[in-house]
């Protein structure tokens, strides 16, 4: 049996704390450029299809009833809810275009609709959306898909999870981040618990297989014994998995987080003091850490698959799904397909005017070489299953991992002697004390890193 334990040692989390990326990809999305564009992601599909395989959509809905002050979401705020009619009909033509390009024996083995909210949309716009999924692209119809969707608990009642469920959607995630009131007010949430629990149960009631909570320390007014008495009552509830995700607050790159006060921001010392908390009594209630903000039961689907060493990692986070290409549909969603990362514009007109022309909407893209495939496939193994075999690499890639990563074995010798990791003749093995800090390992593969670090938030 894996060892799936993690430990708080509070003086290597603060020499190791410093700015670095989530590695949702590698190389991250900062190294995608304006030079690709509709013609190259054609290219990259063409390239899909002779390979073959299973599919993942991610549909980006951007629209929001109201801004969340921490959010750092491509978003658009607005009680209009018929501002979402002609982005759905850019979308269903996007679709359209897409679903012509990929083969369609490619059978969809997981989709995600994030935002935003989605839940946004009428439970009309919801269906034919689907609707129009189903006729371009191979969906699932026997509920052995991984269909996840998030919504927003203020505005999600019974009726709506029993026609999400009915809709396809079988994993759920819910935003939460603090029952607090006096959080809640400055960060311009106001979420009570029965809006929360009832949405949990109602997913629980209709079969939803996973649902997941969504938290945020670090957030302002936040203090240990606050996020503890939030946590105990999600606790209580027993989801199947936690998303505790680390504020970074960038008020100069966000707008929205310039409404939240400097002066009510928690200490740096209490932000860690809270993420020991939060470690301590997810463990003791029998969760195990995923890595990266992530923790979920033993029996969970993200749980096994570590310990069967299948777990993935993408755009949307974890996944169980690394044999799949992923395309990204909606405003500034970003896809992964043959040897390339695709992200779509980020503005309503653009994205109108290039649909409008039948164009594929892409504002920028990265091609993969060689070496950030290998790399990749480094970083990918470490931040998952943290234990990476050299032979594995090796075999897929025909190199010598002493020799091609000499400089970055190195690097690693302060780690190991820090107890963050053990480095062998056969392999890495991360050790509980570096796996909160497996940010810190994984950047030390990263070739790109050097110049882009003070982009990124702390990783603790």
């Amino acid at each position: 049996m894996m060892d799936q334990s993690i430990k708080f040692d509070l003086d290597l989390i603060n020499r190791y704390d410093k700015a670095g990326p989530r590695y949702t990809s590698y190389p991250t999305a900062l190294e995608l450029h304006e030079g690709f564009g509709d013609k190259e992601y054609r290219r990259h599909i063409a390239k899909s299809n002779a390979a073959g395989g299973p599919l993942s959509l991610y549909f980006h809905i951007p629209f929001c009833d109201t801004v969340c002050f921490y959010c750092a979401c491509n978003k658009i705020i607005t009680k209009n809810r018929k501002h979402a009619e002609p982005y759905l009909a850019n979308l269903y033509k996007e679709i359209a275009m897409l679903g012509d390009l990929f083969d369609s024996n490619r059978v969809v083995n997981q989709l995600h609709w994030g935002g935003g909210t989605p839940t946004f949309l009428s439970y009309e716009q919801m269906k034919q959306l689907m609707v129009v999924t189903r006729q371009h692209f191979l969906l699932k119809d026997d509920d052995s898909g991984e269909y996840s969707i998030e919504v927003d608990p203020r505005e999600t009642h019974s009726q709506t999870i029993k026609q999400l469920r009915e809709l396809g959607f079988n994993r759920i995630s819910l935003g939460l981040q603090d029952f607090d009131p006096a959080v809640q007010k400055a960060v311009n949430r106001i979420q009570s618990e029965e809006q929360t629990f009832s949405v949990l149960e109602a997913a629980r009631a209709e079969g939803f297989r996973s649902t997941n909570i969504d938290l945020i320390y670090g957030l302002p007014l936040q203090t240990v014994a606050t996020f503890s008495n939030t946590l105990d009552k999600i606790l209580a509830a027993e989801p199947d998995r936690f998303s505790i995700f680390n504020y970074a607050h960038m008020p100069t790159r966000f707008k929205t987080q310039r409404q939240i006060k400097d002066a009510d921001m928690p200490s740096a010392d209490v932000k860690l003091d809270i993420l020991q908390m939060v470690g301590q009594k997810l463990t003791e209630a029998g969760y195990v850490y995923i890595g990266m903000d992530h923790f979920a039961k033993p029996d969970d689907e993200l749980a096994i698959a570590q310990r069967e060493g299948k777990l993935y990692r993408n755009f949307q986070g974890y996944s169980t799904h690394s044999d799949c290409d992923l395309i990204g549909l909606g405003i500034t969603s970003i896809g992964r397909v043959g040897d390339a990362y695709i992200q779509n514009v980020k503005e309503l007109d653009e994205y109108d005017q290039l649909i409008s022309q039948n164009k594929l909407p892409v504002f920028k893209g990265f091609e993969l070489d060689e070496d950030d495939k290998i790399r990749r496939a480094v970083i990918t193994q470490l931040i998952c299953h943290f234990d990476l075999t050299y032979a594995t690499i090796e075999q897929e890639f025909a190199i010598n991992f002493a020799d091609y990563f000499a400089k970055e074995l190195h690097a690693l010798a302060p780690m190991q002697s820090d107890g963050l990791l053990t480095v062998s003749e056969k392999g890495i093995h991360v050790l509980p004390a570096g796996r909160l800090l497996i940010r810190n390992i994984c950047m030390v593969f990263d070739k790109y890193l050097a110049q882009k670090q003070q982009q990124f938030s702390r990783v603790i």
